[in-house]
């Protein structure tokens, strides 16, 4: 298939307008938002107005049913402005996903269409205290009865939580049948049984809100179910296969933001009767910060456009992820360098880049899992 790195002027609209967006709405109180980590939540429903959220639900179902490179041009522009409000815009898109990918049409009417129609938040809930990345070892237990299922336990570090209306939730029949024990379940917010802990004090991305969600005797319909019994950790893998690449989008935008910041500071800075940016120290820092990026951003294109073209793409969007997060911390660890003493405070902006780039090496698969699956899937070459 040919490859072309022309955006469309469709493309072009999408970007402008996210850039807009993210230029007036979202950075001038990103700082504020950061320091007293607020959940600014006029930012996240202006953005349901624009059709900034929901990018991966269908148009039939009143979504904007864009494409996966789409989402990425978004992604990277809100990113750019404030990584935590970029992470709760797009946490609908990662708890929507699993009824996109194994809803029945009547389950996609239903849990889909409520969220083009009104502004609501949801939230994905399969990380458990104890489990983290061995997501194949679920406490949560579904039982069931009847035409119901009972769910118990406790999933944490989950992304608007508190404000959410709605979870998808990854809970085992059987711990002993270990992966193949996994269901999925759509788990309204006012179920009884369902309740929010603690708020986490978060490093970074403190505009979003991350809590405990606790299941005590929920009950919850067999329809509710996506997918059939067994099914739900194949649905949470698919799910993180397509939502890993935007999260690549969202580290490129921190670098970018980090790395604009450095190159303006330092042909303003000057030291020894020049600008610093005329040092060989500070001038080879830019050039490595943006041979990195410029990769960060291809690797996470070039992700999009196969699963775009129907193409499995576990290896890329690992690879997509896990480059981009990693080069993001090393971006904004040299922009703080270049800035010296003044990045190291709250008031210049690039110490808090740093902060947000570190959960993008976290959420969505930490990294040191991700080089695993790249190993796997490369090695299956040679089998």
């Amino acid at each position: 298939m040919p490859i072309s790195f022309d955006l469309t002027s469709e493309q072009e609209e999408l970007r402008n307008l996210a850039a807009k967006f993210a230029r007036e709405e979202m950075a001038p109180k990103a700082a504020e938002c950061d320091r007293s980590g607020r959940f600014p939540e006029e930012i996240y429903r202006k953005a349901w107005e624009l059709g900034l959220m929901n990018l991966n639900v269908p148009t039939e179902y009143g979504g904007s049913g864009l494409a996966l490179l789409d989402q990425c041009l978004i992604t990277e522009e809100l990113g750019r402005a404030c990584g935590g409000m970029t992470t709760s815009i797009l946490a609908n898109c990662l708890a929507l996903q699993p009824i996109n990918l194994a809803g029945t049409p009547e389950q996609k009417k239903r849990f889909l269409g409520e969220f083009c129609s009104g502004y609501r938040l949801a939230s994905f809930a399969l990380t458990e205290p104890g489990g983290g990345s061995d997501a194949g070892a679920l406490k949560t237990r579904a039982r069931r009865e009847g035409d119901h299922y009972v769910l118990d336990g406790q999933k944490c570090f989950i992304t608007n939580a508190p404000q959410a209306s709605l979870y998808t939730v990854f809970a085992t029949v059987d711990p002993a049948k270990k992966h193949a024990g996994i269901c999925a379940f759509v788990v309204p917010r006012d179920t009884p049984g369902v309740s929010i802990g603690r708020e986490e004090d978060k490093l970074g991305q403190r505009a979003s809100s991350t809590a405990t969600v606790i299941f005590e005797g929920v009950r919850v319909p067999v329809d509710h179910r996506l997918g059939e019994e067994g099914e739900g950790f194949r649905v949470a893998m698919a799910t993180l296969d397509s939502t890993r690449t935007p999260i690549g989008a969202l580290a490129v935008g921190i670098a970018r933001a980090a790395l604009e910041h450095a190159a303006r500071y330092s042909r303003e800075r000057t030291s020894f009767g020049v600008p610093i940016s005329q040092h060989q120290a500070i001038a080879t820092k830019i050039g490595t910060m943006v041979q990195e990026l410029e990769a960060a951003r291809l690797l996470t294109w070039r992700s999009a456009w196969l699963v775009d073209h129907g193409e499995r793409a576990t290896l890329e969007s690992s690879i997509a992820k896990c480059f981009a997060s990693d080069s993001a911390m090393r971006i904004c660890d040299e922009a703080i360098q270049i800035f010296g003493g003044y990045g190291y405070m709250r008031d210049y902006p690039v110490e808090k880049l740093l902060r947000d780039a570190k959960l993008c090496q976290i959420y969505e698969g930490a990294n040191e899992i991700q080089r695993l699956v790249i190993a796997r899937e490369y090695l299956k070459r040679f089998a």
